[in-house]
């Protein structure tokens, strides 16, 4: 059932889709329109025109054995047969009839024959055995069979006519699978692009022609692209910039606290302040810093989880429990995905301590599991602390956020998950903050793996 969701999800909302099937139906309905029209104008003249055919045959085949002489009217019989695909018959009582085919214009032609041949007149559609369309007709108190080759008075049939409308039918599909590729291409350019974008990629410029609405959306996204790009770079070089000349101070102030002559209290509250500024700092860095997927390689996740976990037991207030398949392998950066576990795990040790104990615990596990868009390496970090109101998760992941009430007095900028949520972007992954049962702030990361 999962697998089917996400397939039909699809076919509703792909664009390509919708815009094909509209003009499938469109063609359909016209296609049923035309042939019924088709049939419907011309039935009369058919039938008017299949029964003067009958009645011209019987007429003039009755009229020249009339008229012939007796010795030449088995030549006569002849040259109809050979020539015209008419046979003449006598009729007897006994003869085996069988009646003409169900045929939505027999009715009709049957009537306009007998009002001008006579009431008399009988049809059938095969007799003694012999298919064919046959009419009787008197010559004095003689009567006679007239048989004519089917193929003279039927139009198209039913196969015939089934058989041009699936051509028809199959060439309009094919031409409107063809308009729907040309009308969503540059569409589906541009929404290539633009995951492109929310992915950290720098797509190649859009085509910059085509109809009118086409050209200048593309024109206007390239020229967007260029503009974030400039602005990416301005930012980071601006907060590289800040951060750099706010170090050079810190650095100095460092070195003339270690040089004064303070008290043991006082020089380690103001230890203490300079490096929260220098972590401030630090977090103001990794959020300008770019990451580019070109940096991306393999990666044992598995392992890295391992090493970060042994990193965060080596604090004395951190404990942590990890349940992490061997050998899974994702495509990323390694220091900036290290980061972000830092990050997560930093932000536990001091915000999600365990009620009651002064000791943080952290519980990691990977696993591999089956999402909507394939195998996933799954990362679930939680800590045992008091967790977040739900109606502020969403506020956690945004920059310069600090939930003070929520999670204790903070020390940072407010970056730390929002670093998270920008690299964890920039892997094509998914990030997921909701509170653990129980208690405790759970982040669950969903990365695609490598291919191998």
């Amino acid at each position: 059932m999962s697998a089917r969701g996400p397939r039909l999800t699809w076919l509703r909302s792909g664009l390509f889709w919708r815009t094909f099937l509209l003009l499938g139906f469109l063609t359909m309905v016209s296609m049923g329109s035309w042939v019924g029209m088709i049939s419907a104008v011309q039935r009369g003249p058919q039938v008017q025109q299949t029964a003067e055919l009958v009645i011209s045959v019987v007429t003039i085949t009755k009229t020249a054995l009339t008229n012939s002489a007796p010795e030449l009217r088995s030549e006569l019989l002849f040259e109809l047969f050979s020539n015209e695909g008419i046979r003449i018959f006598t009729l007897e009582d006994n003869d085996v009839v069988d009646p003409p085919p169900d045929n939505p214009l027999m009715n009709d032609i049957e009537k306009i024959v007998k009002d001008r041949l006579g009431k008399d007149t009988r049809f059938a559609g095969r007799v003694n055995g012999s298919a064919g369309f046959w009419i009787s007709f008197n010559i004095d108190d003689d009567k006679y069979w007239l048989m004519l080759e089917r193929e003279r008075l039927e139009g198209l049939s039913g196969v015939q006519w089934l058989g041009w409308s699936s051509v028809v039918g199959v060439l309009s599909l094919l031409g409107a699978a063809l308009i729907s590729s040309l009308v969503n291409q540059p569409l589906a350019r541009l929404a290539a692009a633009a995951r492109a974008i929310a992915q950290g990629k720098r797509p190649d410029p859009l085509p910059e022609k085509g109809p009118k609405e086409i050209l200048e959306a593309n024109r206007s996204f390239n020229q967007m692209v260029d503009d974030l790009q400039r602005v990416e770079s301005d930012r980071a070089v601006i907060l590289a910039g800040i951060s750099h000349d706010l170090r050079t101070p810190l650095a100095r102030m460092q070195l003339e606290l270690e040089m004064a002559k303070l008290s043991t209290e006082a020089r380690e509250g103001m230890q203490s302040d300079i490096g929260q500024m220098d972590a401030i700092i630090g977090q103001f860095l990794d959020y300008a810093k770019p990451t580019e997927a070109a940096t991306f390689v393999p990666i044992d996740l598995s392992g890295l989880l391992l090493d970060c976990a042994r990193e965060a037991e080596r604090i004395a207030d951190v404990r942590v429990s990890c349940d992490v398949a061997p050998d899974i392998q994702v495509m990323g950066n390694i220091t900036d995905l290290r980061r972000v576990f830092n990050n997560v795990i930093e932000n536990a040790r001091r915000y999600g301590k365990t009620p009651g104990e002064g000791i943080t615990h952290i519980d990691i596990a990977c696993k591999v599991r089956m999402r909507g868009q394939g195998k996933r390496a799954l990362i679930e970090m939680q800590d045992h602390g008091v967790g977040v109101p739900e109606e502020m998760i969403e506020q956690l992941l945004k920059p310069f956020t600090r939930l003070d009430t929520a999670r204790g007095q903070a020390n940072g900028a407010g970056l730390g998950l929002a670093i998270v949520q920008r690299v964890v972007t920039r892997h094509n992954a998914e990030l997921l903050v909701n509170n653990r049962d129980g208690g405790g702030m759970r982040i669950q990361i969903a990365m695609p793996l490598a291919e191998h």
